[in-house]
């Protein structure tokens, strides 16, 4: 197949993006398809007359891409852009999807996983990698899938969206129960998550949340070991425990070296691990997400399961957990990537 891996774009979560496409796009060329990286934002900008040459570039356009212990600088990324227009679609990006048999997305948070690359591609007619737009933007909406992990059985944290004015804060932060988290409701990689541990911190959360827009999100804070499970398909994969260095598992944590420890399959009881897959299928089936998702979960002292949130995208790097979880299940990085598009080139979109 010819393939577009789409990846980049002006997301916070951009570099961990490119490290995904790049990975993806070397499986796939190790599988045998014509597989580019094209990067959302920046599209390509010296591109041969012949756009179809491209498919067959070296090492597929992948650039040097790799994940700092801080997000990317996006203004630095749009004035690097020789078209300096609004459009957060680069030049030729359109034309190389629509030559493509199927566009692997491997975009993540905003203009990926909030639905609206999807809608794109469904208006063009060419086929995607992973769920649809609407399911997408559900799960991408923490408030969103909360409510829906509500109406499904599935136990969440109790949480509400907080409005609020600059001038409200310190009042709002005097207030609100303890411990806690506060979210920006579109965040993703652990950006705009924040733990306070005391009203000063709180105060500071609520002023910085801001920062990400969209809308922010008290939840109630549980403590307990962090699970993560992947669904491929119609089966969940074996669950993975995260064990962070430090005390929170923030951006920093999540992709840089010695952040974390990821124990895969988790050293849980059959019933607990059980419990954990079942949850992720039913919020997978609940939300309309398919081919593939990835469900965070905290197990409690009491043995119960709390879904954090749902990732219709998640980090597919060579080293990010779903394929852990794939290895776990005796499936290998390449092996993977193929089968995720194999499931989505056999899909019927709903209109």
């Amino acid at each position: 197949m010819k393939i577009v891996v789409l990846a980049g774009g002006l997301s916070p979560e951009r570099a961990v993006s490119l490290v995904t496409g790049c990975g993806v796009c070397r499986a796939l060329r190790e599988k045998g398809h014509r597989a580019v990286l094209v990067d959302l934002f920046l599209g390509v900008e010296n591109a041969p007359e012949d756009l179809e040459a491209l498919f067959d570039a070296e090492d597929g356009l992948c650039p040097d891409a790799a994940i700092e212990t801080r997000a990317p600088d996006l203004e630095a990324v749009r004035r690097s852009r020789r078209d300096q227009g609004p459009s957060r679609i680069g030049p030729h990006v359109l034309e190389l999807c629509a030559l493509a048999d199927m566009v692997f997305i491997g975009l993540h948070g905003q203009d990926g996983e909030d639905g609206r690359v999807q809608a794109m591609l469904d208006l063009l007619g060419v086929p995607y990698t992973g769920s649809g737009y609407l399911s997408s933007g559900m799960a991408m909406d923490k408030a969103v899938a909360k409510g829906v992990m509500e109406a499904a059985g599935v136990p969440t944290p109790a949480w509400r969206l907080l409005d609020y004015t600059v001038e409200k804060t310190e009042r709002l932060a005097a207030e609100l129960p303890m411990p806690c988290v506060i979210k920006a409701t579109t965040g993703g990689s652990s950006l705009g998550v924040f733990l306070p541990e005391d009203r000063q911190a709180l105060r500071r959360a609520l002023t910085e949340v801001r920062r990400f827009g969209g809308r922010v999100m008290w939840e109630e804070r549980i403590s307990g070991r962090e699970l993560t499970v992947a669904v491929l398909g119609d089966r969940a994969l074996p669950p993975i425990e995260i064990l962070p260095a430090e005390r929170d598992f923030d951006y920093a944590a999540k992709y840089q070296a010695g952040g974390a420890r990821e124990l895969c399959p988790a050293p849980v009881t059959e019933a607990q691990a059980e419990l954990v897959r079942d949850l992720a299928l039913r919020i997978h089936r609940a939300l309309g997400l398919e081919v593939y998702s990835r469900a965070d979960f905290i197990l409690d002292r009491e043995g119960r399961a709390w879904c954090l949130e749902v990732n219709s995208l998640p980090g597919m790097t060579p080293g990010s957990l779903i394929p852990k979880a794939a290895a776990a299940a005796g499936m290998d990085y390449p092996a993977l990537c193929q089968e995720i598009v194999q499931r989505s080139h056999h899909l019927k979109r709903r209109g």
